[in-house]
């Protein structure tokens, strides 16, 4: 099967991948369409914070144009670069720092990037015009036709027919589970409670130093942990001087906002750590939450506690941890399956967004070869799935081996775990050896 000209994808899905698919190819006149379900930013873990590592980066300047490159690295908040972790009483056991997780360079696309999920998004939708997004259109199945063309049902009744389908539509997609229903999702057992600590002139300086410098991993001696971010924006007007928008809600609350520096926490433990006479965690409002989570660091250095303490209770919210399950490869067709469709996994090592952008900047790069008559349509999707297949689990599996080191019981791992990072940071040239790498996995 050769490709047809042209060649129009469809995506199911207006994530962070399917939007950078969707910029990619339309940067390369590629006919696109979007169908996505949501109207607004109803998720609330879009409130939260991103983390986009040099692979991320490298392929955000890959499908992007250059001027929205640029706004995405100016809008890519202080904070991203370096690593520290912690004991629960703040004591340093290991720093990362900027230069080593940026293997020395200071190109853009070898940086990490803290970045809202909201701006992000905002920057992924600009100038893709309004008949390559169309909102409000939930994709419920599909159908392949004899003559090589796929079409798409809606939800509302209609319909769309194009040469290539692209399931990007979440870790629940229909797509995937039609095409592939023995993929699946699990619960990996794991809650997450998050919330967010406004950065304001009045409170800044009753933050605790050591919460404004790097992302930090918080190990106590066993059974949960605790990650913090400084989300720092230097201009948070830039998206609006460059046309791009800022908040497009009249009234988007603390949680949604995405004007304003902050830093991020999440705390994470077993869901059978929890009391469970307080029910359904993820049904709980924000203040409760966080009580709970007080609770849970009773113990823990005062400055932890008062980040949770102050923060507002509308930015708090409930995470269930799921993780996919290993999926073999399958015989190319016209549909196919991006980002968290497929390799839905754990945000214990920051990377799940950084390999759905992966996954478009290589899909894109396929479909542009077919578009241009290279290399026949199903093969330019093989070779897409038989790379995202290979690195998208192998990220699969380093961020539940995170997961479950994060919440592991027992204070033996944790010990050793102290002990290795000390070491490392005893041994500078054992350090550079062990992180120099970090993010390009």
């Amino acid at each position: 099967m050769s490709s047809k000209q042209p060649l129009h994808v469809i995506i199911a899905g207006g994530g962070i991948g399917g939007l950078a698919l969707a910029q990619s190819l339309h940067k390369a006149g590629i006919r696109v369409s979007v169908y996505e379900k949501t109207v607004q930013r109803t998720d609330t873990v879009q409130g939260f914070r991103v983390h986009i590592s040099p692979f991320g980066s490298a392929a955000l300047k890959d499908c992007l144009p250059p001027h929205l490159y640029d706004a995405f690295v100016a809008n890519g908040g202080k904070g991203g670069n370096g690593f520290t972790f912690a004991t629960n009483q703040l004591k340093q056991l290991l720093t990362i720092e900027t230069e080593l997780s940026n293997g020395g360079s200071d190109l853009p696309e070898h940086c990490h990037y803290g970045i809202s999920r909201i701006t992000l998004r905002q920057i992924l939708l600009a100038g893709l015009p309004d008949d390559v997004v169309h909102f409000d259109k939930a994709v419920t199945g599909y159908e392949q036709h004899p003559d090589g063309t796929v079409t798409v049902r809606l939800a509302d009744g209609g319909s769309a027919t194009g040469d290539v389908l692209v399931g990007a539509d979440g870790g629940a997609s229909k797509i995937r589970a039609q095409y592939l229903p023995s993929a699946n999702r699990v619960d990996t057992g794991i809650v997450a409670i998050a919330g967010k600590y406004l950065l304001t002139d009045a409170n800044r300086s009753r933050l605790d130093p050591m919460l404004l410098r790097t992302p930090m991993t918080v190990m106590p001696p066993k059974d949960y942990g605790m990650f913090c971010a400084p989300h720092e924006l230097d201009a948070p007007t830039d998206l609006l001087a460059a046309g791009i928008g800022g908040n497009d809600a009249p009234d988007p609350g603390t949680h949604l906002d995405n004007t304003r520096s902050y830093v991020f926490w999440a705390f994470a433990a077993r869901r059978d750590a929890y009391d469970s006479s307080l029910g359904k965690l993820e049904a709980q409002d924000g203040a409760l939450l966080r009580e709970i989570v007080l609770d849970k660091i009773e113990d823990w250095s005062p400055a932890l506690k008062f980040l949770v303490a102050e923060s507002a209770a509308d930015t708090v919210a409930a995470i269930p941890i799921l993780t996919s399950t290993p999926v073999p490869a399958w015989p190319t067709t016209n549909v196919t399956l991006l980002g968290d469709a497929i390799h839905s996994m754990t945000p214990f090592r920051g990377i799940g967004a950084n390999t759905a952008l992966r996954d478009a900047q290589l899909l894109g790069r396929e479909l542009v070869a077919a578009h241009r008559g290279e290399r026949p349509l199903l093969d330019a999707i093989h070779a897409y799935e038989a790379g995202m297949l290979d690195y998208g689990f192998a990220a699969v599996r380093a961020s539940m081996r995170a997961a479950q080191q994060f919440v592991a019981p027992g204070r033996a791992g944790r010990i050793v775990a102290n002990t290795v990072f000390r070491t490392f940071s005893a041994i500078p040239p054992l350090k550079r050896m062990a992180f120099a790498d970090r993010g390009r996995r």
